[in-house]
């Protein structure tokens, strides 16, 4: 019967409605494995056809290969990426074999930054990067719309300023 009650009283928080990754950030990591793995291929063709023979050519299929897999396994990491806005902090969840959940407090948030490197610019991507006072618990989300990262910092800083817990 107590368990009857714990549950009855239990959480009655809604589950955080996650948002994923856009599929513009799995299309730049594509393509950037498909051009590297795909230089390697030449390049291991090549030297090998010249220097070794033909038959010894053979092994540059390994790195066509692992880009076949590469492609597999980068969207398995890319559908595994999500991030919860709550009432009082941030969820951000990834990973595939090792899952792991990051929980940052908007009081605890120091410094919510947007970043967009040359490549990230290109193909209209951008990541959010939140500074806490402990170092471990630095958290990113990357491959965003710059819109949404921009959306996200201002939602974030406001929320950090209104809750702030104070050092």
């Amino acid at each position: 019967m107590e368990t009857g009650s714990m549950e009855s009283t239990g959480n009655t928080a809604a589950e955080p409605v996650w948002t994923g990754l856009p599929p513009g950030l799995l299309r730049m990591r594509r393509l950037l494995l498909v051009v590297w793995l795909g230089l390697l291929t030449l390049v291991v063709g090549l030297l090998l056809g010249l220097l070794a023979g033909p038959a010894w050519a053979a092994f540059a299929l390994l790195p066509l290969a692992l880009m076949v897999w590469g492609l597999h396994l980068l969207g398995r990491n890319w559908r595994s990426w999500r991030y919860a806005e709550r009432a009082d902090d941030l969820l951000i969840s990834r990973g595939v074999l090792w899952r792991e959940e990051t929980v940052v407090p908007y009081g605890r948030m120091q410094l919510v930054e947007v970043t967009s490197g040359p490549v990230e610019r290109h193909f209209g991507l951008a990541s959010v990067q939140l500074h806490t006072a402990a170092a471990a618990t630095d958290a990113c989300i990357p491959g965003l719309d710059p819109a949404e990262a921009e959306r996200l910092r201002d939602r974030l800083t406001e929320l950090g300023e209104a809750r702030s817990a104070g050092l």
